[in-house]
């Protein structure tokens, strides 16, 4: 097992990758102690069985840059294969706003291919690899040197068996014409939207039992506060203050030091110094804030005029759909949308793409009562009215 720790050993194994239709990309990292990943190790490897085929590259080894990575992320004739590549993809922006293009994800293909919903990586070599994978390094301390054999021999088959993997998918996809399914599904992926986390909006995330725009206003203020502090101090959001007791500093509305020491919930450290006086200064923010500026909850379920019988038939008919196209229900329509396709809204990701082919032209038919459901047998199928 081969580990790059030189600069000019990374560029040589890339130029060697830039050569080969794809290449397969891991990495292992930390976030339990940091707001940002702490990028641990990567794992590369390009189609082969001999040794120099993959390899490990140790991103703490001092003086390595990882420009010649970025290179043949941005070289188009190259794919690069991931499983689950959300938080590598992050990592990856975050350090230098680059995105490997072409992507193609291993999990989001295997859902299109009627793997399930959110298949794991383990899965997927047990059904097309027919083997099995040892994860007993899987929640070990990768920032810790030197690695261990079995660290190294487990971060490598996280490569290795994906190319077997990767083949297996793609031709799988271009026999059922389904490959623009994926590349419609990883356009989010490398969105720099979907990574770009603005603290003006993090209190959209909290949840709350109350729509008083009064009460939203110190929750926005406090959420801003908290993401901005864990962002410039590159802690979690949860070490500065968890969500239960920003709810209870927004209902108690705190004015003074005194008054934090009579929370329930808030942290000790959070009670004096720098967050202290933020939370005081988000709390009177809040509180001085104008009614026309005030923010107005989304909509949820209960504020939905949602026609139970027709959001009955609609899973009914999504339900028929994914077993005729084999694909996860959950890829096409979580039941959140179909009660708001249910309620009149038309602005849903189901309605849309792909998903439109699948399953939204014939919602929307049945909705408008073009279209009934009829039991055959064990099957249920469309039928025009």
């Amino acid at each position: 097992m081969k580990t790059l720790t030189t600069t000019p050993e990374l560029a040589a194994f890339c130029k060697a990758a830039a050569s080969h239709a794809y290449v397969t990309v891991d990495t292992e990292f930390l976030r339990e102690r940091t707001y940002y990943s702490k990028l641990c190790l990567i794992q590369l490897a390009y189609p082969g069985e001999d040794a120099d085929s993959a390899v490990l590259v140790d991103p703490l080894a001092e003086g390595l840059e990882l420009e010649p990575l970025y290179t043949l992320f941005r070289d188009t004739s190259v794919v690069k294969v991931f499983h689950a590549a959300r938080q590598d993809l992050e990592i990856f922006w975050v350090d230098a706003g680059v995105f490997p293009e072409p992507l193609f994800d291993t999990q989001v293909a295997a859902m299109v291919c009627g793997f399930g919903e959110q298949v794991g990586y383990e899965t997927l070599v047990r059904k097309i690899c027919r083997q099995g994978l040892d994860k007993t390094s899987r929640f070990t301390d990768w920032s810790r040197r030197p690695l261990s054999d079995a660290q190294k021999t487990y971060a490598l088959a996280d490569v290795t068996h994906l190319r077997q993997i990767y083949e297996h998918l793609a031709a799988d996809l271009a026999k059922t014409g389904r490959s623009h399914w994926v590349a419609e599904e990883l356009r989010t992926l490398t969105d720099p939207a979907t990574y770009d986390i603005r603290p003006e909006e993090a209190w959209r995330r909290i949840k709350t039992r109350t729509n008083s725009g009064k009460f939203l206003a110190v929750v926005r203020e406090l959420a801003q506060f908290r993401e901005s502090y864990a962002q410039d101090n590159n802690v979690p959001r949860n070490r500065v203050f968890k969500d239960d007791a920003l709810i209870e500093l927004a209902s108690t509305k705190p004015r003074t030091h005194a008054d934090l020491g009579g929370s329930r919930l808030l942290l000790r450290e959070a009670r004096k110094g720098a967050i202290a006086d933020g939370i005081l200064a988000a709390v009177g923010r809040g509180i001085d804030c104008p009614p026309e500026k005030m923010p107005k909850a989304t909509n949820g379920r209960e504020n939905l005029q949602v026609n139970p019988a027709l959001a009955d038939l609609l899973r009914v008919l999504l339900k028929a759909k994914t077993e005729t196209v084999g694909v996860a229900a959950k890829l096409i329509a979580n039941s959140a949308e179909l009660d708001l396709i249910a309620a009149g809204e038309r602005d849903v990701p189901s309605l849309t793409g792909w998903r439109l082919e699948v399953f939204g032209a014939d919602a929307l038919r049945l909705c408008q009562g073009e279209i009934g459901l009829a039991a055959k047998g064990q099957n249920v199928e469309v039928v025009t009215l």
